[in-house]
């Protein structure tokens, strides 16, 4: 089991960047695909970018390529999201999560941190 910890969100003007992280806790991170979701105020969750098991492979949301990168650091049972450019419809609320496939689907995730608040202004 991952018990899963973000961090790093903050206030941030557009334009400007920001770098969050997930601490996972369990044994099994290696073997995870890792991704991130975000959540604005009134809408669903949805899916930002992932990250394959050793790195080899990563996806993201249309929205946020060129602009964010996904990474890990299995040492360090660490995953990263280093937002550059962001603009005011990049707030929300960024969780983490861990799971078996390399998908977009929130369902497909099983473990989850508890969220780190970004918000950009204009």
């Amino acid at each position: 089991q991952e018990q899963l910890v973000d961090s790093g969100g903050g206030l941030v003007q557009a334009g400007g960047s920001l770098r969050l992280s997930c601490a996972a806790s369990g044994r099994t991170f290696s073997r995870n695909v890792m991704g991130w979701f975000r959540q604005a105020p009134g809408k669903e969750r949805e899916f930002v970018a992932n990250i394959m098991r050793s790195g080899f492979a990563t996806s993201y949301a249309d929205s946020v390529k060129g602009r964010f990168t996904i990474s890990r650091d299995d040492d360090k049972n660490t995953v990263f999201l280093q937002m550059n450019s962001l603009q005011p419809e990049d707030t929300g609320v960024y969780y983490c999560a861990a799971g078996p496939l390399g998908s977009s689907r929130s369902d497909d995730y099983y473990y989850w941190g508890q969220g780190t608040q970004v918000s950009v202004s204009s």
